[in-house]
């Protein structure tokens, strides 16, 4: 189901400090945690390569975060869902949005929230209708089909958005 709503249902919203958590320079912030909720953020300020870039952070949250090495073939194909959704949200980014400013992924209980931030004004939406047969257009359709649920934040006078999706750990 996609949404714009700003948060997902029970989701906390922004920090209240403002604190981004995002470190100069396109370097790893060191991961935060309270009660049981981990953050981790990247930076993709003058980074190349940005979608393996992002895709090695996520794996190593994964590893981090005991998702990985996954014992199981659930818990194997939910980690390459959140991989897979990572490449996703920052290819949109790339493509449409002059290429992503940061990710966030954050561990919350059995929930695996990830945003990527952008500059672009346009609104992310599933191709419709989707001909799974014809190339491209398909990063949405993927990100709707494997997430709990997604939506775009905007923060009002600022430019960019940030879009996010959920996912949810192998049972």
């Amino acid at each position: 189901m996609s949404s714009t709503r700003p948060f997902s249902p029970g989701d906390r919203g922004p920090e209240a400090d403002g604190a981004s958590g995002v470190s100069e320079g396109g370097a790893a912030v060191p991961p935060e945690s309270s009660a049981g909720r981990q953050v981790r953020s990247l930076s993709f300020d003058g980074a190349s390569g940005v979608v393996p870039l992002a895709r090695d952070f996520a794996r190593q949250a994964l590893y981090a975060w005991g998702w990985l090495p996954a014992a199981t073939a659930d818990q194997r194909a939910a980690a390459e869902d959140v991989l897979l959704v990572v490449s996703e949200l920052v290819t949109n980014a790339c493509l449409h949005a002059e290429g992503p400013d940061g990710l966030w992924i954050t561990l919350d209980n059995k929930v695996i929230r990830i945003e990527v931030s952008d500059k672009g004004t346009g609104q992310p939406a599933p191709r419709t209708p989707h001909r799974a047969g014809r190339p491209g257009g398909h990063g949405m359709f993927i990100v709707q089909r494997l997430c709990l649920d997604w939506g775009v934040v905007r923060s009002p006078g600022l430019a960019g958005k940030k879009v996010w999706a959920e996912l949810g750990a192998p049972a």
